[in-house]
């Protein structure tokens, strides 16, 4: 089992559920990426969080990494890691990841 701090918000009219992963995922491939949203996305359905998820890390330099939909992305990039994190409003626990 797995927990993960999420910060479920609505902005821009879309309901978004920002999962906070280790660095190590800036590494995967992007197909190994999409499977970890993918199961997140599920597990978050299914404790009723509603809207997309979108996976956020820290580099080791500091740097905030997402993966989001390309609409998102300018909305992502305005913003820093620390002020996602101080959003925090959920835990997600997965069995699956």
């Amino acid at each position: 089992m797995s927990k993960f701090q999420v910060a479920h918000i609505r902005e821009q009219g879309q309901n978004m559920i920002i999962v906070f992963v280790d660095k190590k995922v800036g590494s995967m491939t992007s197909s190994d990426r999409a499977e970890i949203m993918a199961a997140l996305q599920s597990c978050a359905t299914s404790a009723g969080l509603a809207g997309n998820v979108v996976l956020v890390w820290q580099t080791n330099s500091g740097r905030m990494e997402f993966c989001a939909p390309q609409r998102w992305h300018p909305f992502f990039k305005s913003l820093s890691y620390e002020y996602l994190a101080s959003n925090v409003n959920k835990e997600l626990t997965c069995n699956s990841i």
